[in-house]
């Protein structure tokens, strides 16, 4: 046998180390000393643990390489220099760790004035985040003991491996109590209040945006662990600090009481943004959160909001002077000004503040008539759809929430159903109803005379639609009913008429219609009929009247219910005998459409069949042992056939499993066997369950005693009717989507490209 041959090669590297005087770089030069690292070849990592070898690898990943080195191969012993310190050898790992000789000048890169080396960066970043992985105990007192290690990672924050390296601080670090000291001295070390202080014009846009991404982290990593560790009796001092009403105004002080910077402003934004994230309640119909408990994690907390109202005044005042951006040329035309990347992230942070839904913020926002100038913002800028869908969401919200409770609220207000203001100033002050027209009406005229539709109206689409539907349906139904009613005539007018003519009309358009024509209905079904094996005469004598719904074919469960079990078996079989020949493609052999003639086994070849089982899979392994088929016909001459086309209610074909015998009605004509198996009815009555929605329905399937030729009689009446075609469709895009065998969806493929042939 192969194994019993030492075929392993030695690696050149154990030949290599045999030299007294092999050097580092040599090894490094060798293409596979990687993997042999990481094999823990024994040789290789005690040459590596040497003092001096050590001292090169850390080396190689801190300082910049000589000027004189080709540029191709400038940076290629740092780069194997750190993959050979983070190839998680334990060894490795503790003699980093525990030398802090070795620590101390893989420290002094931080030293370094900014801007670092990116490239150097991240190595640095990524054999410092596995030591802290690995050993944290050490790792952790070692940087406490340097008191300028705040500092400057403060410092080189603009270099993205070092945000890295500080959110890894918060993540990678396992044990409880050791993270919450972590969290404790990073709080003493006032990181949060630094990195405000990096969110302001006066720094770069690098430091702006990692400074803002390394504080959305941390909110969000630490409610999620907040949210985990509910039991945890220690908040978290990061996250405390940073929803303090203070540092919230502080954020908003270095962007408002100083010049305008679009990029400081968005980056605060991003911050604010993460603060309003709330998790939801309920999630796949599991409380996380126990009833009658509250949970920060599922409402804003108050001071942020406090924080944040007195400054909407500012924010309502970029949306009106944004900082100063070039005149923009498009095909569609010129932008003077361009909405830009301040005024979009505004209408974003008023769209969070109304799902707050905040009496104090909406009320402001109605002062402010911030809602007006949005919508303005909506008319005149056509083509910015990342404008449309925050204004959808802000309409959206503003008429499917329920009024927002006041802080005080008396008696006299609970025994009368209060209204929004919100949507008050939307109907009213807005003019909502009226621009919505007007903007519909003008697309119009203007394609019309050649021009293109407007881009905003798709979404102009959906949020007519919200009103209908809130008007109907929703929790402020009877204010909007009141509001409209409230218009002068003729704008009511034309809003009923807009509403039942040009939106109906384009809500009808956008409904997808799948209707076919009588005449290729016809076709597709007689196309089907001769694809299938049905023939005229299994049709012709059905009279009875079939009313059964099939809306919900794809929930059908075919079952053929029959005592002869063995019948069943071989039925599968041959199934499985015509299904293979989908996977030889472009073979000669014959049609595997064409009807054969199915033998069944005699009584005692007969097994119960089983509920749901994969019989393919079975019969896979048992051939593979070499194991006798149970599902062969010991009898191969016996004069039983069932004429039945066997792709169709096969188990294999739709992944539906069959039935084990449950509903036979053989008639009992009280005789032998033998004289039954001879002078038995002429046809017995088997009958197929079907179910659909919560209704089962028994299905009757003849079958002729002497040829055992079926016919499917309510199933097959069926097939003349429109809805069973296209539910057959749904039916074999279900099956496709569920079924995990390759060879399944083959032969699914091949059944609905024979039924689309039209």
């Amino acid at each position: 046998m192969f194994w019993k041959f030492d075929l392993h090669t030695t690696s050149h590297i154990d030949t290599l180390l045999e030299k007294e005087d092999v050097t580092l770089t040599e090894v490094m030069d060798e293409d596979d000393v990687l993997q042999e690292c990481k094999a823990q070849n024994h040789k290789l990592v005690d040459f590596l643990l040497r003092p001096q070898c050590m001292e090169d690898l850390v080396t190689f990943i801190t300082q910049e390489p000589s000027t004189d080195v080709e540029e191709k191969v400038k940076y290629k012993y740092p780069n194997i220099s750190c993959e050979l310190l983070t190839s998680d050898v334990s060894q490795i790992n503790d003699r980093l760790g525990e030398d802090e000789k070795l620590l101390m000048k893989l420290y002094g890169f931080l030293q370094n004035e900014p801007p670092l080396n990116p490239l150097l960066a991240s190595f640095f970043s990524k054999v410092l985040s596995i030591l802290i992985g690995r050993k944290p105990e050490q790792i952790v007192d070692f940087l406490r003991k340097r008191e300028d290690f705040v500092d400057l990672m403060i410092k080189h924050i603009g270099t993205s491996a070092i945000m890295d390296l500080l959110l890894r601080m918060l993540t990678c670090i396992e044990p409880q109590q050791l993270r919450q000291d972590v969290l404790n001295w990073l709080n003493e070390e006032k990181v949060i209040q630094r990195l405000v202080d990096m969110v302001q014009p006066s720094q770069d846009e690098d430091r702006h945006s990692n400074a803002s991404q390394s504080l959305c982290e941390i909110i969000r990593l630490s409610r999620d662990q907040m949210f985990q560790v509910q039991g945890c009796s220690e908040p978290d001092p990061l996250l405390a600090t940073l929803e303090k009403q203070e540092t919230v105004e502080q954020l908003l002080s270095n962007i408002f009481d100083k010049e305008k910077n679009e990029s400081a402003i968005v980056s605060v934004i991003q911050i604010l943004l993460t603060l309003f994230e709330t998790r939801r309640p309920a999630f796949e119909g599991h409380m996380e959160c126990p009833p009658g408990m509250s949970h920060p994690s599922f409402s804003v907390n108050h001071s942020i909001l406090e924080a944040v109202r007195p400054r909407l005044k500012d924010f309502h005042q970029l949306l009106l002077e944004p900082p100063k951006k070039n005149v923009m040329k498009t095909t569609w035309g010129v932008l003077d000004p361009p909405v830009g990347n301040t005024r979009l992230n505004v209408v974003r942070l008023v769209a969070s503040l109304l799902q707050s839904n905040t009496h104090s913020i909406n009320t402001e926002l109605i002062n402010l008539n911030t809602l007006g100038v949005i919508l303005d913002m909506y008319f005149k800028y056509i083509w910015n759809n990342f404008l449309h869908i925050q204004v959808e969401i802000c309409t959206a919200m503003i008429l499917a929430m329920p009024p927002a409770p006041t802080d005080i609220q008396p008696d006299t207000e609970q025994d009368h159903a209060r209204e929004s203001i919100l949507i008050k100033h939307l109907f009213q002050k807005c003019q909502f109803i009226q621009r919505i027209v007007d903007a519909w009406s003008s697309n119009e005229k203007e394609q019309a005379e050649g021009g293109r539709r407007r881009g905003y109206m798709g979404h102009l689409t959906r949020i007519a639609n919200s009103i209908v539907h809130n008007c109907d349906k929703g929790p402020n139904g009877p204010q909007i009913q009141q509001l409209i009613s409230e218009l002068q005539a003729e704008d009511r007018e034309k809003w009923e008429a807009f509403i039942s003519g040009q939106l109906a009309d384009t809500n009808k358009r956008n409904t997808v219609d799948l209707a076919f024509s009588d005449y290729q209905m016809q076709q597709m079904t007689s196309n089907f009929i001769e694809q299938f094996g049905f023939n005229d005469e299994e049709f012709a004598d059905q009279d009875d009247v079939v009313d059964i719904p099939f809306d919900r074919i794809s929930d059908i469960n075919f079952s053929l219910n029959t005592n002869e079990s063995a019948n069943i078996a071989l039925f599968e079989a041959r199934c499985k005998e015509k299904i293979q020949q989908f996977e030889d493609a472009g073979s000669d052999e014959e049609d595997i459409w064409d009807e054969k003639d199915v033998t069944f086994a005699p009584e005692a070849q007969r097994r119960p069949s089983s509920g749901s089982t994969d019989s393919e899979e079975s019969t896979d392994s048992e051939e593979e042992d070499g194991k006798r088929d149970p599902f062969e016909a010991s009898n191969p001459s016996t004069d039983d056939r069932m004429e039945v086309d066997t792709g169709w209610y096969c188990d294999g074909w739709l992944g539906t499993s069959v039935a084990s015998p449950s509903s036979t009605s053989p008639k009992d004509c009280g005789r032998s066997k033998s004289e039954e198996e001879t002078a038995c009815c002429e046809q017995r009555s088997i009958t197929e369950t079907v179910i659909n929605g919560s209704m089962k329905e028994t299905v009757s399937l003849t079958v002729d005693a002497k040829t055992e030729t079926a016919v499917f009689k309510r199933f097959a009446k069926h097939i003349h009717t429109k809805k069973t075609l296209y539910s057959l469709y749904e039916l074999t895009s279900i099956q496709a989507d569920y079924n995990p065998h390759p060879p399944q969806m083959t032969k699914l493929q091949m059944f609905y490209s024979r039924l689309s042939v039209l």
